[in-house]
């Protein structure tokens, strides 16, 4: 099942060093080293077992939009499932930004009408007061989508803003995710654990995650006990996509890992061919080797719910 995921933005607003970032495993220091994208670059990321992302990064000088608008509009807009419109938060000519993302809209409008839209303000490392600078942008936007509904994030390549994002945004493209979050709780409980999260396993970005107990349970688990951070997710996949970079270049391979710290413990293994899980628990009685078992004797399952998923 193939679903096409667009990438759009002015020149240089950060569209390839992105990609690189999330889809290649490249760190953001070595971004500066990409050369501008040619036209259209598509890459077919397989994503998890039968879903492919097909990755359109279309290039974003003047000439190349244009084109897209017209000659190509029909192959550009066409059997679209998300497209992700880049901004520049320093951009010197968001006129002329704004003109071409309000063409993008009216391509999706006759050619994908269904297709999600994510507008990404990005280099938000540039600003300072981001608060308040992502939050007049997200309302500048949303009144120039003239009632489309968009999901607006601020992202950096230099933080775990980006992570964030792209969760978002390939959660929407997997069928039933709900039903992975269900087990994954349904697990949580039977390791007694804090939380359990699902990670793709080239990206690592986050699929799917356990639900977190409520303020009011009676549990030893409850949330504001241990004052998880709201960030977790997006800066665990952060570091351990730091960590794996560092893995190979000492031609070393990441197979799993495992912490024990005085506030928690926490396992990092592979659950399927796919996918990642990381248990997290604060009971210090509870041994890492009983988590692995745990996980173990659950790869089985989540191999089946993870075909049934992605079931169109």
């Amino acid at each position: 099942m193939k679903k096409k995921v667009l990438l759009m933005g002015a020149s240089g607003s950060g569209k390839t060093s992105m990609r690189s970032l999330i889809f290649s495993n490249n760190p953001a220091s070595l971004t500066s080293r990409l050369g501008a994208t040619i036209d259209v670059e598509q890459n077919h990321v397989r994503f998890l077992g039968d879903l492919i992302l097909n990755l359109w990064d279309c290039g974003g000088q003047d000439a190349f939009m244009d084109s897209y608008l017209t000659t190509q509009r029909s192959t550009i807009f066409q059997h679209v499932g998300v497209m992700i419109y880049v901004f520049d938060v320093e951009s010197r000519e968001m006129g002329k930004d704004l003109e071409y993302y309000r063409d993008c809209l009216e391509g999706l409008k006759q050619h994908s009408p269904e297709a999600g839209i994510f507008l990404l303000v990005h280099k938000m490392d540039l600003v300072k007061l981001r608060g308040d600078v992502l939050e007049k942008k997200k309302k500048d936007l949303e009144e120039e989508s003239k009632g489309v509904g968009v999901v607006v994030f601020g992202t950096s390549i230099y933080d775990e803003s980006l992570y964030r994002a792209w969760s978002s945004i390939v959660h929407t493209l997997i069928p039933n995710a709900a039903v992975l979050s269900k087990h994954l709780t349904t697990f949580a409980e039977a390791c007694s654990a804090t939380e359990v999260i699902l990670f793709e396993r080239t990206t690592f970005l986050v699929i799917a995650t356990s639900h977190v107990p409520n303020t009011n349970s009676t549990s030893s688990l409850d949330t504001d006990e241990h004052q998880l951070d709201p960030t977790r997710y997006e800066r665990t996949s952060e570091l351990i996509k730091a960590f794996k970079h560092s893995c190979s270049r000492l031609r070393e391979e990441f197979h799993s890992l495992e912490m024990e710290l005085h506030e928690f413990t926490a396992v990092l293994d592979e659950m399927t061919k796919n996918t990642y899980v990381m248990v997290v628990v604060h009971d210090p009685t509870i041994e890492t080797a009983a988590i692995k078992m745990n996980i173990h004797m659950a790869r089985r399952k989540f191999e089946e719910l993870q075909g049934d998923s992605l079931v169109s």
